[in-house]
């Protein structure tokens, strides 16, 4: 496993380049708007999706059959691009993070007058916010791209995703409907007490979900 977790490391470096682009582009967007929640968001997102770019990779090359011919099971195979996703995420996270302090502090020794004051506590959630929502991408696109192909799997991805938003959309005009009342406060106060608990634990579940369905369709793929 430890050359595969190689192979696909190289196969990202060349996207070096990219992220020390987004990285400046981030730092220019904190600099123009003083949006210093964003930064960990985009980074986080940008280097999630950057590591589903290995299926493109081994898609290309055909390098599976050569796997498999490795000492190495299947379900380590696909446990390798879920370390890989679940590190590409954490990266992010910490990386965006760690820009977005830095940057804020050089910023606040540089104009004295016009400081930026950083809530730590919501650049940690808006964060984690954002990891939330690479992870339910990640979650969706894996399984698709090993059922269906890099290529198809995307497109499948998206349709599962507007079929969610619109599902989300449809309860919503019906809530409204049928004068549905939610008590926003309870479930505010609910969310402040339990909300980074609940969003860690759903990553974990969410991911543990797309390991066994992407493990159950690779197991039965023939090369």
């Amino acid at each position: 496993m430890k050359k595969i977790k190689k192979k696909d490391s190289l196969n990202l470096s060349s996207y070096k380049t990219t992220l020390l682009i987004v990285i400046i582009f981030c730092s220019f967007g904190i600099v123009g708007t003083e949006s210093i929640t964003m930064a960990p968001i985009v980074i986080c997102a940008i280097i999630g999706m950057i590591s589903l770019s290995t299926f493109n990779y081994d898609e290309s090359s055909k390098s599976d059959k050569f796997i498999l011919s490795l000492p190495i099971t299947k379900k380590e195979i696909v446990l390798s691009k879920y370390i890989l996703a679940i590190s590409s995420i954490i990266i992010g996270g910490l990386l965006g993070i760690i820009l977005t302090i830095l940057i804020a502090n050089i910023l606040n020794i540089i104009r004295p007058s016009d400081l930026i004051s950083i809530d730590y506590q919501n650049l940690f959630i808006s964060t984690l916010g954002g990891m939330f929502g690479i992870v339910l991408i990640q979650s969706i696109q894996i399984p698709s791209i090993y059922k269906w192909g890099a290529e198809k799997g995307r497109i499948q991805m998206f349709i599962i995703i507007f079929a969610i938003i619109l599902l989300i959309i449809v309860l919503s005009l019906l809530a409204t409907k049928f004068n549905i009342s939610i008590n926003t406060e309870q479930i505010e106060q609910f969310l402040n007490k339990y909300g980074i608990l609940i969003l860690i634990l759903s990553m974990i579940i969410m991911y543990s979900i797309s390991y066994n369905i992407s493990t159950k369709i690779y197991l039965k793929k023939d090369y």
